[in-house]
């Protein structure tokens, strides 16, 4: 017990260095085995961290346009722009007509004028979308990461992998379908009946957020299966960030 408690602890520390710029303690051991299967997990904690900063950016009275802005660097930053080079680069493949071109244009590390518009139209609608948010924030915050790195889970596990190599290759090997998938789902739905605790007034929109944040993960991801017949890395980066985008946008309904 003592020992399977450890291996998910490395692997949950694993998930964290992985996802994350987020620093760990160098005594504490690690390990890269099955990390996809916490990244709903780092999506919440990714959140709380933003929804701290958003409660001190409130107490020094920043306008909330200002304290939205600061909010999407500080999400880039915490990621190392991980998922939003991926969405770059998936925008600059999809902008290819020849689809034999694809995958080789998304493996250029230049940016193309498609990936460029993609990050302008990423950060403008995340900004602007929470902007508008005056409630509940923090819920957002956390549902908007959590649903976007299970889109990211269920492409690794519903798609094949479309390069021998890569960053997301291990992931799609190492990955226990259905148990991984279904296992993040439910922590996500915890975390709403948690949120119905402290706002029960609110349990349409708590439904209508975890049911369309499960839904648009699951579209985004297939959406690019069937541009692309497939996935990589860049486009498990892609699920992430337009799934985060849309939910801010759908919150905007329903708050």
């Amino acid at each position: 017990m003592i020992s399977r408690l450890n291996s998910l602890l490395q692997s949950l520390g694993g998930a964290v260095v992985f996802y994350t710029i987020i620093p760990l303690p160098a005594n504490i051991k690690i390990s890269w085995e099955r990390i996809a299967r916490f990244s709903p997990l780092v999506g919440l904690m990714l959140g709380s961290l933003l929804s701290l900063a958003d409660l001190l950016t409130a107490s020094l009275s920043l306008p909330i346009l200002t304290r939205s802005a600061l909010l999407i660097a500080l999400w880039v930053g915490l990621t190392g722009g991980l998922h939003l080079d991926g969405a770059m680069d998936s925008a600059d493949g999809l902008g290819v007509s020849e689809p034999q071109r694809r995958l080789q244009v998304m493996g250029d590390s230049h940016s193309g004028a498609f990936g460029v518009m993609a990050a302008i139209l990423i950060l403008l609608l995340k900004t602007l979308a929470l902007s508008d948010l005056t409630q509940g924030r923090w819920f957002v915050l956390m549902g908007a990461a959590g649903w976007g790195r299970w889109g990211q889970l269920s492409a690794i596990a519903f798609y094949p992998y479309l390069k021998p190599t890569g960053k997301g290759a291990f992931h799609k090997q190492s990955l226990h379908f259905p148990a991984d998938v279904i296992w993040g789902c439910l922590t996500l739905i915890g975390f709403s009946l948690i949120y119905l605790l402290f706002d029960p007034a609110h349990q349409l929109g708590a439904l209508g957020m975890t049911l369309g944040g499960m839904a648009i993960a699951l579209l985004t991801g297939y959406y690019f299966y069937c541009r692309l017949g497939g996935h990589t890395g860049d486009t498990y980066g892609a699920v992430v960030e337009w799934t985060e985008t849309f939910f801010l946008c759908l919150s905007l309904l329903l708050s």
